[in-house]
């Protein structure tokens, strides 16, 4: 069993990561830390968690634990990627990983050094539903593929909330924007060429609030919206010369509905519906990351040249924005 550590109880960790991790049959939790202490000892006990901590550096020090779980404010995963590298664990980050290309490449200098298995949390890769997606995409199901459609909405106006603080790396980009690349990146095994964008911030915040971005990939475009302050949705549509795929509850399956893939031909003559049930994607993700431990082998993770081709298009994003007009990637 690969022996996790948690660094901080945040709502991503004590909802979603940690219940998948003690679901999974190859991981176990030997300890959580949190800069107040009193939360560390309450999740500790809610979760029977054996040890709990007052600082990060603590959990690292611990020999007991081999893995490091990191659900921080984005402002702070480059910091303590490189330290938990440093201090010999393997580590699961969550996305984004970075906010920008050159902070990804510091990261990856250290995974090099290390010599540890390192991997950006974009849960999505590891769900069945994209590995049909892509099997029919690439299997010629819908034709052609012409155009890709994605959204990824929700509200969300606390301003204590880090989504909201641009210190702490909040913004709909970093925050959600990064689902519809990574997964039309995944399901097409193409990368893009071009993008141009629309960005609103808040007045109040000063964060992207919203976006509007066209991506241009060598035979088809993305279009996508995503935003922090309109109401829940979230969908992704493939349109091909012959057919479509839609995907009902694209990033977020379980939370948003279920995870439904519906492959329809253009006449809309046949329907077929592709049904994933209660499949846990954070805790097919901790299965996988065990697994590549066990292996010394890291291949059938998200690798970290994946999250710098996904964070580079998100850079050109913010940058066409700016410029007022396209940009090459």
């Amino acid at each position: 069993m690969i022996k996790w550590g948690i660094l901080s109880t945040a709502k991503i960790a004590t909802e979603q990561i940690i219940p998948a991790i003690t679901e999974s049959k190859n991981s176990i939790i030997r300890g959580i830390a949190s800069r107040d202490i009193k939360k560390a000892k309450k999740i500790s006990k809610q979760f029977d968690i054996p040890k709990f901590f007052g600082t990060y550096d603590e959990l690292l020090n611990c020999k007991k634990i081999d893995a490091i779980y990191i659900p921080l404010p984005t402002s702070q995963h480059v910091e303590w990627s490189i330290k938990s590298l440093k201090a010999k664990k393997h580590v699961l980050c969550e996305k984004p990983i970075a906010l920008n290309v050159k902070e990804i490449d510091r990261i990856n200098l250290e995974i090099n050094k290390s010599n540890k298995i390192f991997s950006e949390a974009f849960m999505v890769y590891y769900h069945p539903q994209w590995k049909k997606v892509k099997e029919l995409i690439l299997n010629g199901e819908i034709g052609e593929l012409k155009h890709v459609q994605g959204c990824f909405t929700y509200f969300n106006i606390d301003p204590k909330n880090m989504r909201n603080i641009p210190e702490l790396g909040g913004g709909v980009l970093p925050d959600i924007g990064v689902y519809p690349l990574v997964t039309t990146r995944m399901v097409t095994e193409q990368e893009p060429i071009k993008v141009s964008s629309k960005i609103k911030y808040d007045k109040k915040f000063m964060t992207d609030i919203y976006a509007s971005v066209e991506v241009t990939f060598k035979n088809f475009d993305l279009s996508f919206y995503v935003s922090t302050q309109m109401s829940l949705n979230q969908k992704m549509i493939f349109h091909g010369s012959t057919g479509k795929i839609e995907i009902h509850a694209p990033f977020n399956a379980r939370l948003y509905g279920d995870a439904i893939v519906s492959l329809s031909k253009s006449d809309n003559s046949e329907k077929v519906h592709f049904r994933f049930g209660e499949t846990n994607q954070y805790k097919l993700q901790i299965e996988a990351f065990a697994d590549a431990i066990k292996r010394n082998d890291n291949s059938d993770l998200f690798s970290i040249q994946n999250s710098r081709n996904n964070q580079k298009i998100i850079d050109k994003i913010f940058q066409s924005y700016k410029k007022q007009k396209v940009l090459k990637i």
